[in-house]
């Protein structure tokens, strides 16, 4: 599969334990029929490769892209910004997700990277490269 950044590849953030295989292949399709969805992922792996970088540590993406039909059987409202590819769920290697969120707030801070949205789960830390502050 197709490498991002020097960490990541395309497949990281098309392919999802939560997807069932005629889902999947639907995430591919869209993926590969949607220009606006190819920059956005290639966007948000830059700013991944950022935050690896900086912690120098490895970082497991849950899931990315979930295109709008994924996430209306869900039953999600689709407005979110993993429906645009600019949304990633992450784990950080040893690293607490409210570190990780404090580590991105940091960054984003002090400039290194882009505003937008941002929030520390029990397992995870989301990232959106929406451009405005969103915290929840």
């Amino acid at each position: 599969m197709k490498k991002l950044t020097k960490n990541f590849h395309l497949d990281e953030f098309l392919y999802s334990p939560f997807f069932d295989t005629e889902s999947q292949a639907k995430v591919i399709q869209i993926y590969n029929d949607t220009p606006s969805v190819q920059q956005n992922i290639q966007k948000l792996a830059n700013q991944l490769q950022i935050l690896r970088d900086r912690l120098n540590r490895p970082i497991k993406i849950n899931i990315a892209f979930r295109p709008v039909f994924w996430e209306h059987k869900q039953g999600r409202s689709g407005n979110s910004q993993h429906t645009l590819g600019k949304a990633a769920d992450i784990v950080v290697k040893n690293m607490p997700p409210e570190q990780v969120k404090t580590e991105i707030e940091n960054l984003i801070n002090s400039g290194d990277m882009l505003q937008g949205g941002l929030s520390a789960y029990k397992s995870f830390c989301h990232y959106d490269i929406r451009r405005t502050k969103a915290r929840w």
